[in-house]
């Protein structure tokens, strides 16, 4: 099965299933030097780790992480980090009256005709338990970032019909409530909407808002390897994702050139800025040095209690019910995957842009004189 790997110098390759005995990533091309313990990764996963709150799958899994190479004394070494996570609750007779039904929402169809074989207990490979994985790689990226000054900070904008207002946001906030909104109010009405929507059976969707601080311009090349264009491919690849925006997105669409350009102006210590930032920090598939907003938007759970209609192995009709624990929203537990692969792109970038220039090359072989 091919897919499994992101990055060109900043490379990750993930691996595990929900039901399996573990999931983990391999992280190659951390530079070094950068101070790291198994604590720093821990803080990114109990963000993601499931049963928190209702609103989450009970699943009750403790999401250890245990790095396995690539770090000695503290300081990563150069080498591939290599990092698992033990999965400590799984119910597979959960899944035995859907072994050979295809769930609607799911990858269950798509999968069995691709490979003509699946594993039916969580949805295998396609179950988003392989986040854990994306997530633990990402922590290791974003502390990478910090050095440099750069931040990356997601959180949820909407659920359902409800979103945060920008007079209200307050990004300390989102770690104050299971929906993870920067807006205390908003958030409570998102949380009775989902907990209206669990009596009867069914779920949510919503958008996940990031902003990476500190980027400097240039960061991406001018065509295939735009900056947006690998922020999109690696978040479209998060399981549930159904659309990105980079800046102003589709409400680009509604207004004009004048409105939507952003005026160019030098601060007063000489830096280039912009007056609004409807591009949303990039600029040609280049970032340009102003604040990259991407907004990210996730279907609802595609497991849900109410009966459904479906299709079976045999190609019959049925009526379908799903047992198991699962999320009533996915967005929450989301938030820090979208975090984990914006990092872990803005990472990739920094350090193939290393090469660009022949005058910055030159400069960094003359220092190392």
């Amino acid at each position: 099965m091919g897919g499994s790997t992101l990055g060109n110098i900043w490379r990750i390759s993930t691996w595990g299933e929900s039901h399996g005995k573990a999931v983990g990533v391999v992280v190659d091309g951390c530079p070094a030097g950068l101070e790291l313990t198994e604590k720093d990764i821990q803080v990114y996963l109990n963000r993601r780790k499931p049963g928190q709150s209702k609103v989450t799958t009970q699943r009750q899994e403790q999401d250890r992480v245990e790095i396995l190479s690539g770090v000695f004394e503290g300081k990563t070494t150069g080498a591939p980090i290599s990092m698992i996570v033990n999965n400590r609750d799984q119910r597979s007779k959960d899944y035995g009256n859907i072994m050979d039904i295809y769930r609607p929402g799911h990858a269950d169809y798509t999968f069995d005709e691709k490979y003509g074989f699946r594993d039916y207990r969580g949805g295998g490979r396609s179950s988003g338990r392989e986040t854990i994985a994306r997530v633990a790689a990402g922590a290791i990226a974003a502390k990478f970032l910090r050095t440099l000054g750069i931040t990356v900070d997601a959180y949820t904008k909407s659920i359902g019909p409800y979103e945060i207002e920008e007079e209200s946001f307050n990004l300390k906030v989102r770690d104050e409530n299971p929906l993870f909104m920067p807006d205390s109010k908003a958030a409570a009405l998102a949380q009775a909407y989902v907990e209206q929507l669990m009596t009867e059976c069914d779920s949510a969707g919503g958008v996940v808002e990031c902003v990476i601080n500190g980027v400097p311009a240039g960061l991406g090349d001018p065509v295939f390897d735009k900056y947006d264009a690998c922020l999109a491919k690696a978040i479209v690849s998060i399981g549930a994702v159904k659309g990105v925006e980079i800046g102003d997105g589709f409400e680009a669409a509604k207004t004009t050139g004048s409105v939507n350009n952003d005026p160019f102006r030098i601060t007063d210590d000489g830096k280039v800025t912009k007056e609004t930032n409807h591009a949303g920090g990039i600029l040609g598939g280049m970032s340009d040095g102003t604040q990259v907003v991407v907004r990210v938007a996730f279907k609802p759970t595609a497991s849900i209690a109410k009966p459904q209609r479906s299709i079976n192995r045999q190609n019959q009709e049925v009526d379908l019910q799903i047992k198991g624990r699962h999320d009533p929203v996915i967005v929450p537990r989301a938030v820090v995957v979208v975090e984990a692969m914006a990092a872990l792109v803005t990472a990739d970038l920094l350090l193939v842009n290393m090469t660009s220039r022949l005058d910055r090359i030159q400069k960094f072989y003359e220092n190392d004189k």
